[in-house]
């Protein structure tokens, strides 16, 4: 699904579907991607550990996929925003924001890319442009992108309403594991003052029509958020996903082993994922 398409799905109430990018690495996985039913993907900078070059190549093969692009930035700063336009993303996700100005900055760098330096200042700022034929050229240029604020704190919370003013937001991020850890209840993503607050996000953001995204690993949790109506669907991770697949094929296949030989040597298996 092109960033248009999302756009427009999203506003018309509709959910999208989209995983975590966190393990794949290069180009070459296009062809799986395009074998696939989701409408976009989330590329993780902050956890993963790619450069700039590798962030680049997923996001060719995600687009190339027919997959809208979005990149999980280290930081809530637009430089790394600036990096992943350069990187030809079709949005970012900007994680744990809280500081009014600093969201600002990011969005604006996502509206207003490549303007830079004393211009950005005035355009950003004071909404002066170069000329007429700049500010349309970068409107056009840069209407489809998303902008996904991460809100993963109490703090953040507490100012949603003022986060959402900061500019044009479509899409609003909760990471579990952070927003669980600042409320004080670290991974306890069944207690109630966690799902109370995903439930008061939701409808505040409702209330402006942008979507909720909360990203579980789950297909539990994710249901539950997904019936709380946090509708840009985002489940799960690349790794965690084919090491479920490689675990639920290679059990009906132990299975089948059993039954004909009678027994097969035991695994011990150590969950080492770390995906956050």
């Amino acid at each position: 699904m092109k960033p248009n398409e999302i756009k427009t799905n999203l506003k018309a109430g509709r959910p999208v579907f989209g995983i975590m990018l966190s393990a794949i690495h290069g180009g070459r996985w296009t062809q799986m991607l395009a074998s696939t039913t989701l409408d976009y993907v989330v590329i993780d900078w902050e956890h993963g550990f790619r450069s700039r070059d590798e962030i680049a190549a997923v996001v060719n093969a995600a687009k190339s996929a027919g997959l809208t692009a979005i990149v999980r930035v280290p930081d809530v700063d637009p430089v790394f925003v600036a990096m992943a336009r350069d990187a030809a993303a079709d949005g970012v996700l900007v994680p744990y924001c809280e500081d009014l100005d600093m969201v600002r900055a990011c969005v604006s760098k996502l509206r207003l890319h490549p303007l830079k330096g004393e211009w950005f200042y005035k355009a950003s700022t004071k909404g002066q442009f170069p000329s007429e034929k700049t500010q349309k050229y970068l409107e056009n240029r840069n209407k489809d992108l998303l902008f996904v604020l991460g809100v993963e704190s109490k703090p953040a919370v507490d100012k949603i309403e003022d986060l959402l003013n900061c500019g044009e937001i479509d899409g609003v991020f909760v990471g579990p594991n952070d927003m669980t850890t600042s409320l004080g209840i670290p991974d306890e993503v069944s207690n109630e003052l966690y799902i109370r607050t995903v439930e008061d996000l939701v409808s505040v953001c409702d209330a402006r029509g942008i979507p909720m995204m909360v990203h579980h690993q789950t297909m539990e949790t994710s249901l539950k958020v997904l019936e709380i109506g946090a509708r840009f669907v985002l489940h799960s991770s690349d790794a965690n996903i084919l090491r479920n697949a490689i675990n639920s094929e290679m059990e009906q296949l132990r299975k089948a082993a059993v039954e004909k030989w009678g027994t097969v040597s035991d695994v011990r298996v150590e969950d080492r994922m770390d995906v956050v």
